[in-house]
């Protein structure tokens, strides 16, 4: 009897309902929208949702979380570095709420419910059409048109006296404000890239290169293995068991654009180091 029991059985054991989870949370992640009934599409909301939560932060301990929740099947590693390289930074700005339920009308056959359960910052076309709807529509008004005009005239008059008379003052702002633009440029041009993408590096690493004097790719590509090393050990703690040998290899890579050789790679690496 189901007395005081809160989730939904869907009408299988233990074992037969997790792994029936496992492979529609398997399937979301890989194709980002499916189709399924309104009972296991709530179901697998509660199921995913927390192992969406944990590919925000790049650790250990949450790839390995995620890996045991996708049921360890073949596809699961390819799975987990997707999730965490690509739909992790997605939505990372979201706090909660990463999944979309829309209601289909009932299947024929058994009439049972129907629903699509997709990731919400991967449908394009309800993100295009919130955009739209959230600008400010501007509002027309179709009296006191030949009034404005001649406002206008007399505005435009008043304007031309007023710049003649300040034009010099005018051309010292003007000179001044190019200047703090071009040095606002030259700042926006030393963007810091994400060190995390490089395999081995996590949040902590990223923190401690960054204070370093390392903030890019091309930063950590002119140095060396035994340099960074000796900025892990004089930072302590556990960073002193890294294993830094491959980063500036993959950080040249990265500045060079060679995402796809990159990627290779890491797949072949365990934890940021080559596969013997």
């Amino acid at each position: 009897m189901k007395h005081g029991k809160k989730f939904r059985s869907l009408s299988r054991t233990k074992s037969h309902r997790k792994a029936l989870l496992g492979n529609l949370a398997s399937e979301l992640i890989k194709y980002k929208r499916i189709k399924t009934t309104l009972a296991k599409g709530k179901e697998l909301r509660k199921y995913v949702e927390p192992i969406l939560t944990r590919s925000k932060t790049d650790t250990t301990h949450n790839r390995r979380m995620a890996f045991h929740y996708l049921l360890n099947n073949e596809q699961a590693k390819a799975l987990v570095t997707e999730l965490f390289r690509e739909i992790g930074p997605k939505i990372a700005d979201r706090p909660g709420g990463y999944t979309r339920i829309i209601k289909l009308p009932p299947r024929q056959g058994d009439n049972a419910p129907m629903c699509y359960i997709e990731l919400v910052d991967y449908n394009e076309l309800l993100l295009a059409n919130t955009t739209e709807a959230a600008k400010p529509k501007t509002r027309r008004s179709r009296r006191g048109g030949a009034k404005k005009v001649k406002d206008t005239t007399t505005e435009a008059t008043a304007t031309k006296a007023t710049t003649e008379a300040t034009s010099t003052e005018e051309v010292k702002t003007e000179s001044k404000a190019t200047k703090t633009e071009a040095k606002k440029a030259d700042k926006s041009n030393d963007k810091a890239d994400d060190l995390t993408k490089v395999e081995g590096i996590g949040p902590k690493i990223s923190e401690v290169l960054t204070t370093a004097g390392i903030v890019t790719f091309a930063d950590l590509a002119r140095s060396t293995p035994e340099a960074v090393k000796e900025i892990l050990a004089n930072a302590g703690g556990s960073l002193k068991s890294k294993d830094p040998t491959t980063w500036c290899d993959q950080a040249k890579m990265a500045a060079e654009g060679k995402w796809d050789e990159l990627k290779k790679w890491q797949d072949e690496m365990d934890g940021g180091k080559p596969t013997e």
